[in-house]
Order: structure tokens, then C-alpha cells, then sequence
């Protein structure tokens, strides 16, 4: 027996970490099925949820009729800004200037991760999928359920969803009416398949990963390759170690010591050594609360040692450095 879908929602929420229960977000919606479902799941879960539509100014009244079905069905406030020109430059815009919505969320589905895997399959080499969170913050809650699930939950609930005219001229929409359809054709499971493939953790760049090779198979007693972006690996007899920086936003981060991993804040985080909660921290601190959702936290293992630029956990003075530009 499947589980209802709210159920698995939540498994999914929870399993990831992606919103505290009860807790604030904000749905980022389209008036489609996907993004209307999120929204309801999420009401119905007993989340703090609140709605915004971005108005690109393109589609003409179809647009405008999709403003104000997301506006009049799920009180969503909103946002006009400037044509751009294609899809990725709009999706970009969407993220930019609902930045001061505190948490945010989309309704990307399974079967968005499908086309996408497949898309950057063919684009790139590259097998990357769908984040469960990006780097700024923004969550998907709906990555474990298809397309097929969103309409029919909308059905059942009855409720109203627009569809874009334009998503078959697109290159998902090739993806999706043709290419996918004839790869079924050659094996049933080719959607698990590319599932699986975003799920995967990211292999290297091929650059790097030559440049590693090369370096790891010299006979020198030491020798250092350098691997792009501020990291350089170093390779002295049997040890291989990277040093370099990292850039988070407006962040300039670097480590003296190995095992670092910097991600966001998530709750119940709080400093090692400390009861405090990093979301304390963050509020003392005065930082403002559409920032505290995409501030950098240091943590090695699962313990926090660093909140950059407003604390460091006892014993762990000075072992990151880290600059703000911004």
C-alpha cells in the first residue's frame, strides 16, 4: 500500500532536514499543477506557508491571467520585473528577487529530476541532478513524487491549475513529449534509471580528474597540480591533501585544518561546546531573516564549529578565515 502522498511529503521534509517543523516558507508558484500542490501539501502539513508569482512580463495575457489565478487562489503577492531573454536567465531573476522571502520553496517533482539528468546528459556529459537544496537556501520538497501524482492530487482536492502553452516549444518539452516516450520504448525502466543517476553523488570534472590522475601516478617524492576554482592539491610521498578556499555568496571561506564541510543552517544546529542555537546566534547578531537562511555554517562531522563573521565553537579559534566582500 503507498502511503498518502502529505505523508510522504513530510517523510521526505524530515528525512532532509528542509523545513522546521511548523516552521515558515514561502512557495515559489507558477499556477501549475506541480507548484499548487506543493503549496496545499504544505498547508495541510500545518506549515507557515505563504505564496509568491513572478510576472516576467512575457506570454502577454496568458501571463497575466496566471498572475492572477496564483494571486486570487493562494493569496500569492506578485512580483513584475523585466523581461530576459530565455528560461535559465528567468529562472535565475525568480531566485534573485525572492531572496528576501525568507525560506523558499518549489515544486520540483521526480520528473523534473528525470528530464533534467537527461538534459545534461546530452549537454554536457554531466549525469548532475536537481539539489534537494540549493546552495541558497531554496528547498524541494516534491523531488520523490512524479508529475502524474501533482495532477492527480490536484484532482483529488479539486483543485484549479493553469498549464503554460508555451512548455512544448521548449527543450523540456521535447525531452518530455518525444525523446523520453521513445527511450520507454527501448527499456521500461529508463526513468528509475536517470533517477538514479541524479541521485548519485557528482564525479569530478574531466579536467580534474586528469589533472589528479596525473599527479597521483608521478614517481616525485612531492608535487602539487593545480585544480581550478582556488584549490590545489598537494602530493607529498603517499599523502595527498587539498588546500584552497571556498566562495559561499559574499563569503571568502579557508580552513587550517582538513575534514571541514560548510553547508546552511538546520534545525536544531547549534555550536559546539554551547547550547545556544545557531538560529539564536543569527537573530542576536541582528543578520537580517532573509539572509540567516543562506549564511554559511563550518561544521566538522555533525558538530558546528564556525558561524562565520558572529561566532566559533571553544578550541576551534582561528582554523577558518573568512572575508566577506559584501
Amino acid at each position: 500500500m503507498v502511503a498518502p502522498l502529505t505523508s510522504r511529503i513530510e517523510a521526505f521534509i524530515r528525512a532532509h532536514d528542509l523545513i522546521h517543523p511548523g516552521g515558515a516558507v514561502t512557495c515559489l508558484v507558477s499556477g501549475g499543477a506541480d507548484s499548487t500542490c506543493l503549496w496545499h501539501a504544505l498547508r495541510t502539513l500545518a506549515y507557515d506557508v505563504s505564496a509568491v508569482h513572478v510576472h516576467h512580463g512575457v506570454r502577454g495575457a496568458h501571463a497575466d491571467a496566471d498572475a492572477e489565478h496564483c494571486a486570487t487562489t493562494m493569496d500569492a503577492r506578485v512580483l513584475h520585473v523585466e523581461p530576459v531573454p530565455t528560461e535559465a536567465a528567468m529562472r535565475s531573476l525568480r531566485y534573485a528577487v525572492t531572496q528576501a522571502c525568507g525560506l523558499r520553496a518549489t515544486g520540483h517533482t521526480a520528473t523534473d529530476q528525470i528530464e533534467t539528468v537527461l538534459y545534461r546528459i546530452v549537454s554536457s556529459g554531466s549525469t548532475r541532478g536537481i539539489k534537494v537544496r540549493r546552495e541558497d537556501g531554496v528547498v524541494r520538497p516534491l523531488l520523490e513524487i512524479t508529475r502524474e501524482e501533482t495532477v492527480a492530487y490536484c484532482k483529488e482536492h479539486r483543485l484549479h491549475v493553469r498549464s503554460d502553452a508555451t512548455n512544448a516549444d521548449t527543450t523540456r518539452g521535447l525531452i518530455r513529449e518525444e525523446i523520453l516516450p521513445l527511450l520507454r520504448r527501448i527499456h521500461p525502466g529508463v526513468d528509475a534509471n536517470l533517477r538514479a543517476l541524479g541521485e548519485a553523488r557528482p564525479s569530478l570534472p574531466r579536467g580534474m580528474e586528469a589533472s589528479l590522475v596525473e599527479l597521483l601516478s608521478s614517481r616525485a617524492g612531492s608535487r602539487s597540480a593545480d585544480l581550478g576554482s582556488g584549490v590545489r592539491a598537494v602530493r607529498e610521498y603517499d599523502t595527498l591533501r587539498l588546500e584552497g578556499t571556498l566562495e559561499w555568496g559574499p563569503w571568502t571561506l579557508e580552513a587550517e585544518r582538513d575534514g571541514l564541510e560548510v553547508r546552511t543552517r538546520r534545525p536544531g544546529d547549534h555550536l559546539a561546546g554551547r547550547r545556544k542555537k545557531v538560529q539564536d546566534l543569527l537573530v542576536d547578531a541582528k543578520v537580517p531573516r532573509a539572509e540567516r537562511e543562506t549564511w554559511p555554517v563550518v561544521v566538522c562531522g555533525d558538530e558546528v564549529v564556525a558561524v562565520p563573521g558572529i561566532a566559533v565553537a571553544p578550541g576551534w579559534e582561528g582554523v577558518v578565515e573568512a572575508r566577506r566582500t559584501q
